[in-house]
């Protein structure tokens, strides 16, 4: 079993940045690729960032690719997501995965473990 708390949302103006945190506990973290997905209001959830277990390979939604880092810090237990240049449609709850393979997969069935997301909205 994995636990998962996302921190880092908050309200701020297009062209800002914010960092989300998703710190895990429960089970060995490097034994796990991690994500992270969105899901604004009257839409599907959807992948915006996936990483490896060793933080070497890294996968990108097109719409936030150039825009958004995922790093992970096994040594911490903890994954990062690094969002500059908002625009108001990231507009969304984010919410960090586990999936327990180490290599990342984008669909959101492969996850095995969720936290509760935390809400992220870019004014304009």
């Amino acid at each position: 079993q994995v636990q998962l708390v996302e921190s880092g949302g908050g309200l701020v103006q297009a062209g800002g940045s914010l960092r989300l945190s998703c710190a895990a506990s429960g089970r060995t973290f490097s034994d796990y690729a991690m994500g992270w997905f969105r899901q604004a209001p009257g839409k599907e959830r959807e992948v915006v960032a996936a990483i490896n277990w060793s933080g070497g390979n890294t996968y990108y939604a097109d719409s936030v690719k150039g825009r958004f880092t995922i790093s992970r810090d096994n040594s911490k237990n903890a994954i990062y997501l690094q969002m500059n240049s908002l625009k108001p449609e990231d507009t969304a709850v984010y919410y960090c995965a586990a999936r327990s393979s180490r290599g990342y997969r984008t669909g959101q069935g492969s996850y095995d473990y969720w936290g509760q997301g935390t809400q992220v909205t870019v004014s304009s």
